[in-house]
């Protein structure tokens, strides 16, 4: 084990963000989980001014006057709109730390980014207030949050299905021997289940409903209740043009999103082949973890389990892991020689 070294970033407001297209986590040091937000922004286009940032954007979602915009900056866990962005990490930095400080932040990203992409996540935080910023990727984050030993000898396997992108490695040794970064994720999912009702029953529901549904009914492999769990959506009928009602059944939702749901159990399928034998044996010892939102739909682990033929678990918390593993790596010094740093 690698010795581990207190505070090595000094500084009590440090802070790690999980910048998620879903939702942004940021944990503050000593103190843990701070922020849990939706990673929304609404603008009035008008004005060109924020009107709202995390949840209360995200309620105006789909029911805004024209002149009001309700945004998610970042797409496939990449910064989409760079000033958006800069504001929403503004917010958040601003809620979790003094106003008066300016913190050292480690930034959660996705391992498949490019370095341009990279440097955009980097100046982002620093315009939105941090002293120093440093990146970490989000396999290696969630790791660390699921408690996974990633120093030692041996590969444990991690699967991070989350909003925009799903995220997957096998560490060992303080680094990612492999490592697969999907831009599929839970969104595709709802969007998926926006155009099974479209196409097949002539409705039109919005996005939130879709994953109302999802987290309802949603499974990625066969359940005994299939038939009688149901859920209700309401959405404008495509022939009247009138507001109709609409039973969706498990079974049917299923069959909905199976596309996406295959899209990542085939990626990870794939990094395995690719997983030196060393490594893939001691992953037939200590199986899967995930975590993730998406760990948390139904049926996934048993979906993953009979693909790879290894055995899966959901980690603890799931939706906080990679925001707690990168809080943790503030102390980890194994951690922080790998993560690329920058400063005024």
């Amino acid at each position: 084990m690698l010795p581990r070294l207190r505070n090595p970033l000094g500084g009590r407001h440090d802070l790690a963000v999980d910048l998620g297209t879903a939702n942004t986590v940021v944990y503050k040091r000593g103190e843990g989980i701070v922020v849990f937000e939706p990673s929304v922004v609404a603008i009035d286009e008008e004005m060109g001014t924020v009107q709202a940032i995390g949840e209360s954007a995200r309620r105006m979602i789909g029911r805004t006057p024209a002149s009001i915009r309700a945004t998610r900056p970042l797409r496939h866990g990449v910064i989409a709109d760079f000033e958006i962005t800069e504001e929403m990490l503004r917010y958040f930095i601003r809620k979790a730390a003094d106003r008066r400080s300016a913190p050292r932040v480690i930034v959660c990203v996705p391992s498949g980014i490019t370095e341009v992409e990279r440097r955009a996540v980097e100046e982002a935080t620093l315009g939105a207030g941090a002293r120093r910023a440093y990146l970490i990727e989000e396999p290696m984050a969630g790791a660390i949050g699921a408690g996974l030993p990633v120093s030692e000898a041996y590969g444990n396997l991690i699967v991070d299905i989350g909003g925009g992108t799903s995220e997957m490695a096998v560490i060992a040794l303080g680094g990612m021997a492999v490592s697969e970064s999907l831009r599929v994720g839970g969104y595709e999912l709802d969007d998926a289940i926006v155009r099974h009702v479209q196409q097949t029953h002539k409705l039109l529901i919005g996005q939130q409903q879709a994953e109302r549904v999802k987290l309802d009914i949603g499974s990625a492999w066969p359940m005994d209740d299939e038939i009688d769990r149901t859920t209700e959506v309401a959405g404008r009928d495509l022939t009247t043009g009138l507001l109709r009602r609409l039973s969706l059944n498990a079974r049917e939702i299923r069959g909905a999103i199976a596309r996406p749901v295959a899209q990542v159990v085939e990626a990870l399928v794939n990094m395995l082949e690719r997983t030196p034998p060393e490594l893939a044996a001691d992953l037939g010892v200590r199986g899967v973890v995930l975590v993730g939102g998406g760990a948390l739909l139904r049926g996934i682990d048993e979906r993953i389990a009979r693909e790879t033929h290894l055995a899966v678990s959901v980690a603890e918390s799931p939706l906080t892991c990679v925001a707690l593993g990168a809080g943790q790596s503030l102390d980890e010094v194994s951690v922080l020689e790998r993560v690329r740093k920058t400063g005024r």
